[in-house]
Formats: C-alpha cells, structure tokens, sequence
C-alpha cells in the first residue's frame, strides 16, 4: 500500500519507544502527563496534522499520526518532553502504514503488553482518542481503526484464555506481597497516588490480601476518598504523608509526578520498610536503593514476574493473532473503498447535474409537466446506478483502478486522485 489518502499527509506512523529496549529511566524522560499531551496535540492541530493519538502508560510511550516524514512527529514528543531526538534514536522504533496498523492492533489487544494479555491498554487508548477528538486532530480513519482494535480485545478476552493469571501490573504487585510477605493482611498499607494504577492495585489489595488497615493519601483528598468509600478503607491528607510513612509496613507509590515524590531522607530512619515504585517517571528517588533498612521494587521488576499461568497463556497467542488477522482484513477491506468515495461523489453529482437540466427542459416541453412525480423517479434511478457501480467496485477489486478510471473517462468527470 504506497499510502492512506485520507489526509493532507500522505504516510500513517507509530513512533515510540517501549519496555523492549527502554528502561524505566529513559522511558520516564519521554512520558507525556495530560497537560503536555494537550499542548502536543494543540501544536499538532496546528501543523496540519491529524489522525494522532498518543498513549502514554507505565510501559511505552507512543505517537500515531499522519505527517510527511516520521521527524515531524519525533520533534513535538521531544519538545514537550525531557528527551532529545539522540537518546530516541537508540530505543525508539518507527513504523509506518500497514506495519503501523498491525502494531497498533498488538499493542490494543494486550499482545504487546509487558505482562502478556493486560487488557488496560484498551481503556488508555479509548481515552486518547477522545483527547484527540476533543483536539481536532481525529480523522474518520483513526476512529475507525479504534473501534476494529476495540472488537479484536473484546473477541480476544471472551474466545481465548490469554488474559488468565496476572495481567496487569497491579495485580502482579498484589501477588508479589501475598509470596513476599507473610501476614500480610496484618500489616499496614500506604498507597500513596490514586490514579489509575492506584485505583487498580487498590482494588487488587482489598481482593486478594483481606487486609483492612490500608491507607490512601492523594494530593488531592477528594479523589482518594472516592475510592476509599467504595472499599471502606482509610484516607489522610498528604500532609500526613511522613508520618504514615513511619508507621507503615509497605508504601506503594503510584503518582504521576515527573519528579521523585519520596525522597531518601523521607524513609531512611525507618526500622524496615517495603516500597513497590509503580510510577513513571519513577517517584521514589533512586538514593533510596543504597539504603541497607528499605527494600525498593519497581514496577520493571513487577511486570518480569511470572505466574504458573504464563505458558498457558502463551500457548493462546495463535488464537489471538487468528483474531487479529480477521479483524485487521476487515479494516483493510473498509480501507480500499475509501479510495473509491471521490469517484463515486463526482458521479452522483453528474448524474444529479444530467437530471437537472433534463427536468428542466422536459418541463418547458411538456404541457401539465409534474415536476415532484419526475424529481422522485430519476432520484430512485439515479440511486440504483450509483448502488450498481458500487457494487461493482467492491466486488472487482483487482480491477478498480481500471474500473474508476472508466467511470472518470465516460462521464467526463474532473481528475481525481485515487
């Protein structure tokens, strides 16, 4: 496919970067928040761009778009992140066209996903593109391929067994506590962060470890007491956050901050504390590995685990990508009609022209004309040529080309790019 002619520019790319080669640290330098994806996608709106989506999570950080050359894209993610076009060059990966719908598809349907089958993704990509609608740079391209990813996910999770076992980061913290801690219903839990990672590990906790002395603390209260009210559990300001601390067994840490929210000085004099870093970029200062009372895992470390579940789910990725394959043929299909819209336009409108001055010259003929009764038979027939040549193209694919050029050719239509 030499391109998409669905937009001003002529190439659709995926560029990004991933756990595969980028460590946390690296990825955490090209992280977008909400804030900056906006303006990137405000900057991209005014550059002519559109058909871009960013998605930016704890494993990858990625922009879909159309642009004339990959570099238009690399140079907004680099301008509103910390990371520069040289350390991108050595972890990020560029596709473009078909390779960029069909890694698109993998990513959506969890096959891409550190811990394999976490389905989260799904609900991040829902969310940017409406980011990306609300920026006026979707395109009826872009929404059509989300919504044939979101029926991959679906048919993957409801016909395979891929998602079995720990699929998620938060749930793989969960299980890391109930194998590393004994009693750990018995100990004190401070979740510091309740956004969406938050939110899930909350919940994994409250289900799999029956502990009820965890504590929530969020900058801003409002949102943790939302979520403590639906599991009873207990929340503190963030001014409580040191002393919480101190008396915690466990602090997990899952803010959004670009910077280090726990700080070596924060933990040092505790007597022994676990810390399980969810964030990205990480949030617990990298000091506070040297210290010899507190154990330190990050996220990273979290998504290696491996559960007795794993091969199993391996052994479904066949299923998966049969389901994929599907799907993406019937993307491709919808595809390779748009190329016949412009034709198919221009000819409605000769015919509708052809009947016009027909009419209009029957009427000045004809004594006692009806011109409503005309209008309605020549519209239906105007209706059942136009199904025809459609049905022609859709059917006859090998020679459309030949085909549109014909129609373009008999009724003098203007030149039209395929």
């Amino acid at each position: 496919m030499e391109d998409y002619k669905l937009s001003k520019y002529p190439t659709f790319y995926a560029i990004g970067l991933s756990y595969h080669k980028a460590d946390a640290d690296i990825r955490g330098r090209f992280s977008l928040n909400e804030d900056q994806q906006k303006y990137f996608l405000k900057d991209a709106c005014e550059n002519g761009h559109d058909g871009v989506l960013i998605t930016s999570t704890c494993n990858r950080t990625e922009v879909y778009g159309f642009a004339q050359h990959p570099y238009q894209l690399i140079k907004l993610l680099c301008h509103y992140t910390e990371g520069d076009v040289e350390e991108l060059e050595k972890v990020a990966y560029i596709y473009k066209n078909n390779h960029a719908v069909n890694h698109m598809f993998k990513v959506g349907t969890g096959l891409d996903s550190q811990i394999l089958g976490d389905f989260e993704i799904i609900a991040q990509l829902k969310n940017a593109f409406k980011r990306s609608k609300k920026a006026n740079v979707d395109n009826h391209f872009l929404e059509r391929l989300l919504n044939s990813i979101i029926q991959a996910s679906k048919k993957i999770k409801n016909e395979t067994n891929i998602s079995s076992g720990a699929t998620s980061v938060s749930f793989a913290s969960a299980q890391y506590m109930l194998e590393h801690v004994e009693n750990i219903s018995k100990k004190k839990i401070v979740l510091f962060g309740t956004g969406k990672i938050g939110r899930n590990t909350c919940e994994n906790l409250v289900k799999h470890t029956a502990n009820d002395q965890i504590t929530l603390i969020n900058r801003t209260r409002e949102k943790a007491e939302k979520i403590a009210g639906k599991f009873n559990l207990i929340v503190h300001d963030y001014k409580d956050l040191q002393r919480e601390i101190d008396s915690a067994d466990i602090l997990i840490v899952a803010t959004g901050a670009q910077q280090p929210t726990v700080l070596k000085n924060m933990v040092e004099a505790h007597p022994g504390l676990l810390i399980l870093d969810l964030s990205i970029p990480r949030n617990v200062d990298p000091e506070v590995e040297k210290l010899t009372n507190v154990k330190l895992i990050h996220l990273d470390y979290l998504s290696q685990l491996t559960d007795a579940t794993l091969e199993r789910r391996k052994s479904e990725l066949p299923k998966a990508e049969d389901i994929i394959e599907t799907v993406q043929d019937e993307f491709n299909e919808w595809l390779e009609t748009r190329k016949f819209v412009p034709t198919i336009k221009a000819l409605k409108g000769k015919l509708k022209e052809m009947k016009e001055n027909e009419l209009d010259f029957q009427s000045k003929k004809i004594d006692g004309f009806n011109q409503e009764q005309a209008e309605i038979i020549s519209d239906r027939m105007i209706q059942k040529i136009m199904n025809k040549f459609a049905k022609h193209l859709r059917t006859d694919a090998d020679d459309s080309d030949q085909s549109l050029e014909l129609i373009q050719k008999v009724f003098s239509l203007d030149k039209i790019q395929k």
